[in-house]
Parts: structure tokens; C-alpha cells; sequence
């Protein structure tokens, strides 16, 4: 009998509501099939216009295309389920709280996504780069929306969050084509200034690194308690830095040592005036 029951059921709900139903599941097909559609030329559009952009790099690429995509599908179920006779309001509202809870459980990686996405717009540094940010100095090799990893000059993989970096000072030292060599070169108060100077201004025009626009700075900076220090600034370029800096200062060593011209180091002159003459018991 219950068979009969429900066989007759069913028949009853085909006769008085199968042809919407059928006619409401068409609808919903009909709405996903032209969505789908509707979506990839969107999706091809937004892509063209990011490749236009030179502020766009790959990263950022991929994941604005992610997100749109997964934006306009959301967008579209929301349109072709009620065709189906489901109520989205109720959904709506759970994604509501649900989206609270969970921007408030991961805050902090919410905070390195908007962290990456203001370095990959701003660009203060890109792969390949040597910089100094979040307390940590060394070659970026990867920048994605959460993390940027560095390898340093002793070879170890640093991985910091976006947050970190983008909260802090960020040197690039590697942004520019060229780069200036600070060093300081101490002689003793007796020598021939202006002998000094001249061996280090040789010094500079013999490496042909160095560049000669802007002209190399040799002047006085300091009278030191040991030594008169010379501020010496030749500019070369960004990847004959370190190779430039090594070699000045061992050639002004080598100079001075054959021109005979004295590098002091630090040193404390004790004058001594006599002793007291022993008291008399």
C-alpha cells in the first residue's frame, strides 16, 4: 500500500508541478551554460587589460584572475539557484558571520595578503634584487601574496611574511644602475696631505671601474684622535660595488706602505713626570 501511496504521489506532482519543475531546471542549465560563457569573456577581457599594465606583474595576475573568477561564479549560482526553488538568503546571510569568524581567525594572514598586494602595486623590489627589509638583508628570489623569500650572502632561504616587510623600511640597493663606495682612509698627523691625497686620486683614475661622472669625492672628513681621515667616495656600478670597495682599500694599503706614508692605528701617549721620593720613617 505504501508503494501505491507514493507511486500515486508522484504522479500527482508530476501532473501539477513537473512541467515548472522541468521548465525551472532548463532555466537553471540555460543561466549556468551562458554564464559560463559570460564569465571566460570576462575573464579574457580583464586579462587583456592586466597585460596592458605595466604595475601588473605575474603574481598579481594570477590572483586577481583567481579571484574575479571565483567572484563572478558566486555571482552566478546566485542568480540560477532559485530557479531551482532555493532560497539563497538564508546562505547569504551564513557567509556573512561566516566571513566574520573567519577574517577574524586569520587576521594576520589577511594582513600579509594586503601587505602583498601593496608590494606587488608599489614594486619597492623585484626578483633578483639585493635588499635589506624585515630586520633581514639578502637576495629576493620569490614574491607571492603571502611571503617573500630571500636567500642571503651566506646562502641561507629566509622566508618573511609580506606584513613584516611592508611594515618596515625597505633598502634596495640594487634598484639603481649605479652606486657610490663610502670609505675612510686615516693618516698620521705628521704626513703630507696633500701627497695622500694625490696616491688616492691615482688610485681612483687607474681602476677603470670607477666612473667618472660623478667625479670621485677625496677630502678631509675628520681629525680623529690618531689619524686625519679622508672621506673617499668613487661611484661605480651597482655590480662592481663590493669588487671596487675590496680593491681600493687594498691598494691604498699597498701604496701608502710603499710611498712610506703612515696609517695609524689607535694609540694612547702616557707621560710620565716622575715618581713621589720615599717617605722618611
Amino acid at each position: 500500500m505504501k508503494e501505491i501511496e507514493l507511486i500515486t504521489k508522484a504522479q500527482d506532482w508530476l501532473a501539477t508541478q513537473g512541467i515548472d519543475f522541468a521548465v525551472n531546471v532548463v532555466a537553471f542549465l540555460v543561466i549556468l551554460f551562458l554564464g559560463f560563457f559570460a564569465i571566460k569573456i570576462l575573464l579574457r577581457i580583464v586579462r587583456k587589460l592586466l597585460d596592458k599594465s605595466k604595475r601588473v606583474n605575474d603574481t598579481l595576475r594570477r590572483f586577481i584572475l583567481n579571484v574575479t573568477s571565483k567572484v563572478l561564479w558566486v555571482l552566478l549560482l546566485m542568480v540560477a539557484l532559485p530557479r531551482l526553488g532555493i532560497d539563497i538568503a538564508p546562505l547569504v546571510a551564513g557567509l556573512g558571520v561566516t566571513g566574520f569568524i573567519v577574517g577574524f581567525a586569520f587576521q594576520e594572514s589577511l594582513g600579509n595578503l594586503a601587505a602583498g598586494l601593496m608590494l606587488i602595486l608599489n614594486q619597492p623590489f623585484k626578483s633578483g634584487d639585493f635588499i635589506e627589509a624585515g630586520g633581514h638583508m639578502g637576495t629576493v628570489e620569490e614574491i607571492n601574496m603571502m611571503a617573500t623569500t630571500m636567500n642571503s650572502p651566506d646562502n641561507k632561504k629566509i622566508v618573511i611574511p609580506n606584513r613584516n616587510i611592508w611594515g618596515s623600511s625597505i633598502v634596495n640597493f640594487t634598484a639603481h644602475d649605479t652606486r657610490r663606495v663610502d670609505m675612510t682612509v686615516g693618516i698620521g698627523y705628521g704626513e703630507d696631505i696633500g701627497k695622500a691625497r694625490g696616491l688616492i686620486e691615482g688610485i681612483l683614475q687607474a681602476d677603470e671601474r670607477v666612473l667618472k661622472e660623478p667625479a670621485p669625492v677625496i677630502e678631509i672628513i675628520e681629525m680623529a684622535d690618531s689619524s686625519v681621515n679622508f672621506a673617499v667616495r668613487p661611484w661605480t656600478k651597482t655590480k662592481d660595488y663590493w669588487n671596487v670597495f675590496f680593491h681600493i682599500n687594498r691598494t691604498v694599503k699597498e701604496t701608502f706602505d710603499r710611498e712610506g706614508v703612515e696609517i695609524p692605528f689607535p694609540q694612547v701617549d702616557v707621560h710620565h713626570h716622575g715618581m713621589m721620593p720615599p717617605s722618611e720613617s
